[in-house]
């Protein structure tokens, strides 16, 4: 911008006249409308609605949420508070003495072998397990084809030899040119001739790819397991009736169960206790991290309730240890029939109007919230102490759905007051003022108040320059795409935006509604402000139109917002020398090559949020004190070189300085910062900063 573009944003009357497009925050102010919001008074309550109104929509909530639960987009949001009171509910470490062997990278690392491994190695790893006293090895690898047949002899005889291993089938989709259809894949028949048990490991999918359900096939995987297992131990009696869509209690996030790597136990370091597998069901399997996309299931790694808090994908090893551990502790979660589900929905309709048959917000705010707080506990309850999954959603819902039906019912005639109100000052005013307004009408009146604000200024670089080249008809086509563009992601960060003036922004945090993560919202409006005018320099390119670059200028710090202007007309604006400092800030990103200037009173708001990189400490024109500022960045390496560098430029220690100033422009070229610390040392070898100096550039200029 130019040297008083500050000022002139606050006093120039071109935004007086913008149109409705611009949202420029500036409206007539007269008394007839002052009276008209003054005269708006808003109920505060109403009589008691009568019995059928209540009634009436007590049955038209209880239906409609009834019908939307059965919809499978509700269903998933029932499951995902299905996982957050799994994970709530967690013990976090396994009951039963079931433990992991897992065919992981650090396994792949020190054997050194391409999967599929022998499986002599594999016969190895049984004949360790069956020594140091496992109860049962079980393996969720699929051994369906032949492969060495010294090999597999080996195999066979350490299966013959343990006496208590189990090996897994699976169910595949195979698709040719004339037959499409499910196979089901058992091992190889020389392991079951050799005593092998098998179980079927093929796991059902939710609609959402994470795994709940327990297998209800009669030759489950977890069925054969449990079934040698009390063979062995004919005390142990657990409950095998599991019923279809019953689901599995998991004991924490992947990992909670005991884990050992394959490799530890085919090449033994003396890490493991001598005793560590007495007695323990060991799950062999495949543990190699891989994305959580559909695709994970080649990797044998698997989508569980646990994957949205710890960002992990479990072994499918894991997840038959957790249908295990949750049989033989009795712990599968049952969900709450269908009937009682739909009593219970109009249980909570009925108490809603009941407590809301007189409509005061406050008071029936408080009510539901009580009324959600006993069904929250109430649902808590009964899943912690009897594994009854009563879906809290839906409950929940018809709480809130009551709230706003009554609330609509009551405030009718007020709301349509402020639609009208909203009509006509949206027609001068952006959203947060219009809002504002309607609060607090007493605030249309002159003055302001001091307050503590982030704001923002943007201009274009050289549009005086290229708009003389275009006709005003091109000129007010490239502006209108500019500011539409940078308004939309201005209001979606909650900015108010003040004024445009020229090719230029202006706009702040703070004001009229308070904002406590002001500078945050600033920064990140600014990052994606830029990222926008990247893609709307192609599109213009490709429209045949000029290059438009930004640069914007941040500052947080006090200033008087308020109605500034005349009686008869005045904007809603900002003053103060922390506005003047966030328009120089602007200003001095050309000198920098930056498209982003914020000053430490913002950097230091955003910090370990928005990577920065240091710039400068600088003395604007108008101020007398130095300003550090820095900009973005989300290159690690160069913001830490700028910051050693910076700090050898002050110290003078010109040399080393300019190593890493080199350095910079090794890794970018263009880099304006490098550069411009560059011609400084050049000039400081040949006069030398004052003795005092502290580091400071004065900007006359800027």
């Amino acid at each position: 911008m130019e040297e008083n573009d500050a000022e002139k944003m606050l006093h120039n009357p071109y935004f007086a006249k913008t149109p409705r497009s611009s949202s420029a925050i500036v409206f007539p102010c007269y008394p007839d409308i002052r009276s008209f919001m003054k005269g708006t008074t808003l109920t505060r309550s109403t009589p008691s609605a009568p019995a059928l109104i209540l009634g009436m929509f007590a049955a038209l909530c209880w239906v409609f949420v009834l019908l939307v639960s059965l919809t499978p987009a509700w269903k998933q949001i029932e499951f995902r508070l299905l996982d957050s009171m799994m994970v709530a509910s967690a013990s976090n470490k396994s009951a039963f003495p079931i433990t992991v062997a897992g065919i992981d990278e650090a396994s792949f690392a020190e054997l050194k072998l391409q999967w599929p491994w022998p499986r002599r190695l594999h016969a190895e790893l049984i004949d360790r397990l069956a020594a140091a006293g496992a109860a049962i090895i079980v393996f969720d690898v699929v051994f369906a084809e032949p492969s060495n047949k010294e090999d597999d002899e080996y195999f066979a005889d350490s299966i013959r030899r343990a006496g208590n291993v189990v090996l897994a089938a699976d169910r595949v989709y195979r698709e040719s040119s004339g037959v499409r259809q499910w196979q089901r894949l058992d091992p190889y028949p020389a392991f079951t001739e050799a005593g092998a048990q098998v179980g079927l490991a093929t796991v059902a999918l939710d609609a959402d790819l994470v795994i709940r359900q327990i297998p209800v096939s009669g030759d489950a995987l977890w069925r054969t397991v449990i079934a040698r297992l009390t063979q062995q131990y004919p005390e142990i009696t657990p409950s095998l009736g599991i019923s279809p869509g019953s689901l599995i209690r998991y004991a924490g996030g992947d990992h909670t169960f005991p884990y050992i790597s394959y490799h530890e136990i085919v090449k033994p370091t003396g890490s493991i206790p001598a005793d560590f597998f007495k007695g323990q069901v060991v799950i062999v399997g495949r543990d190699i991290k891989a994305s959580p996309d559909v695709e994970s299931a080649q990797a044998d790694l698997f989508a569980t309730p646990f994957l949205a808090s710890t960002g992990w994908l479990m072994p499918g090893a894991e997840v038959h240890a957790n249908i295990i551990e949750t049989v033989l502790g009795n712990n599968s979660i049952t969900r709450l029939s269908g009937g009682t589900m739909a009593a219970l929905l109009a249980l909570a309709a009925a108490a809603c109007a009941i407590t809301m048959r007189r409509w005061r917000p406050l008071l029936g705010a408080l009510g539901c919230a009580a009324i959600a707080a006993v069904i929250v506990a109430a649902m808590w309850g009964v899943f912690l102490k009897w594994n009854l999954w009563v879906p809290a959603g839906s409950s929940l819902a018809i709480i809130p759905l009551m709230y706003v039906s009554l609330g609509g019912w009551s405030y009718v005639t007020e709301q349509m007051r402020r639609k009208e109100i909203t009509r006509v000052f949206s027609l001068y005013v952006t959203p947060q003022v219009v809002n504002y307004l309607i609060a607090h009408p007493e605030r249309i009146n002159l003055g302001g108040e001091r307050r503590k604000i982030t704001l923002l200024f943007t201009d274009l670089a050289g549009f005086t320059t290229f708009s003389e080249a275009l006709s005003p008809e091109r000129v007010t086509y490239l502006l209108n795409r500019h500011f539409t563009e940078m308004t939309d992601i201005l209001l979606e960060h909650e900015g108010t935006l003040v004024q445009f003036i020229g090719d230029a922004i202006m706009a702040f945090w703070g004001a009229p509604l308070d904002d406590d993560d002001q500078a945050y919202h600033a920064v990140a409006t600014a990052v994606a402000m830029q990222k926008a005018m990247a893609e709307l320099r192609e599109e213009l390119a490709k429209e045949d139109l000029p290059q438009i670059w930004m640069r914007i200028g941040i500052h947080s710090g006090s200033a008087v917002v308020g109605n500034l202007g005349s009686a008869k007309r005045f904007g809603y604006t900002a003053v103060g020398d922390d506005v003047n400092l966030a328009a120089r800030l602007e200003g001095i990103n050309k000198l920098y090559g930056t498209g982003i200037m914020m000053s430490s009173d913002t950097a230091r708001q955003v910090e370990g949020r928005i990577a920065l990189r240091p710039v400068d400490r600088v003395i604007v024109k108008g101020k007398s004190q130095a300003v550090e500022v820095f900009t973005p960045c989300e290159n690690v390496k160069v913001a830490e070189l700028t910051e050693q560098a910076i700090h050898l430029f002050r110290s003078q220690k010109w040399d080393a300085a300019e190593t890493c100033l080199r350095e910079l422009l090794a890794i970018d070229p263009k880099d304006g910062i490098a550069s411009l610390y560059l011609k400084r040392i050049a000039a400081f070898r040949i006069t030398p900063p004052p003795v005092n100096w502290d580091g400071a550039m004065e900007l006359e200029k800027l």
